[in-house]
């Protein structure tokens, strides 16, 4: 059975990465994201994303739920851009090139293309690094790295219970499912979408009253423990840097003082080809 969102083990060379490489891998990338809107920088950076994906050996029925959910979003997103905003491009790039006329204030101009093809790409260019950093990196290790960087291990250990039991909850989901459809309530494409959105209750309640006893159960066995007692704590699956985790430190780090040095060579984080 696939599994959403879900840690594989695998021989590759970004799986033998430490959580924290990966971690300040992420950080930076996002935060270069965020805060350019170069043109030049974004393609490069879209580009490396793939790459690395594709290196990651990740599979599709790994990510792929999530990925169709994402890009409806940014679709929405992008015409919201355009219908609260729909002259953004000009007053950002300042020419004004008409295409297309529609009503009122609405019409279609390169400059507006291009600004949201910019909020498209810096969506495409972090999303394969999220998916890749989190199923190719151990939830327990996860929470050591986040530790290591100084946040608090509470904070650290419930992240990693989350990413931990995704799976897990996504098996329940199933069974209550296979359940439902064995008492005659039909879950399957053959129902309509407005009756499976309707039926889904017969599912969720179920899934939350299971998911709320794990909860109990886990918090008990925490508590018994006595977790949380002292500051610090050791962990099992702290894993140490080694060279590659040097090298990919260092590489991301000249990355994104570069990128975001040509970014604001001109005063401005935006790209104008228009001038």
């Amino acid at each position: 059975m696939s599994k959403v969102l879900s840690y594989e083990e695998k021989d590759t060379w970004i799986h033998r990465l430490s959580g924290v490489t990966k971690l300040v891998f992420f950080l930076l990338w996002s935060i270069t994201s965020m805060l350019s809107y170069d043109t030049r920088v974004l393609l490069v950076m879209l580009v490396c994303s793939l790459i690395i994906f594709k290196m990651s050996r990740t599979e599709w029925r790994q990510v792929g739920t999530v990925f169709k959910f994402i890009m409806f979003f940014l679709v929405i997103n992008l015409l919201a851009i355009f219908i609260f905003s729909p002259d953004q491009g000009t007053k950002i790039y300042g020419t004004h090139t008409e295409l297309v006329k529609i009503a009122g204030p609405y019409v279609i101009t390169t400059e507006q293309l291009f600004y949201e093809f910019n909020v498209m790409v810096k969506y495409l260019t972090v999303i394969p690094a999220v998916f890749m950093f989190i199923v190719t990196t151990n939830p327990s290790e996860f929470a050591a790295s986040m530790n290591r960087v100084g946040i608090s291990y509470n904070i650290c250990y419930s992240v990693a219970l989350a990413l931990r039991y995704i799976p897990d909850v996504q098996d329940e989901y199933r069974k209550i499912k296979h359940a439902q459809e064995a008492r005659g309530i039909e879950m399957s494409s053959k129902a309509s979408l407005i009756d499976r959105i309707k039926k889904s209750s017969t599912i969720l309640f179920p899934l939350i009253f299971s998911s709320m006893d794990r909860i109990d159960v886990v918090s008990n066995a925490m508590e018994l423990r006595g977790f949380g007692k002292h500051k610090k704590r050791t962990w099992y699956s702290a894993r140490p840097l080694k060279k590659n985790d040097y090298i990919v430190l260092i590489v991301i780090v000249i990355f994104t003082v570069t990128a975001l040095v040509i970014t604001f060579q001109n005063g401005s984080r935006f790209y104008n080809p228009f001038l």
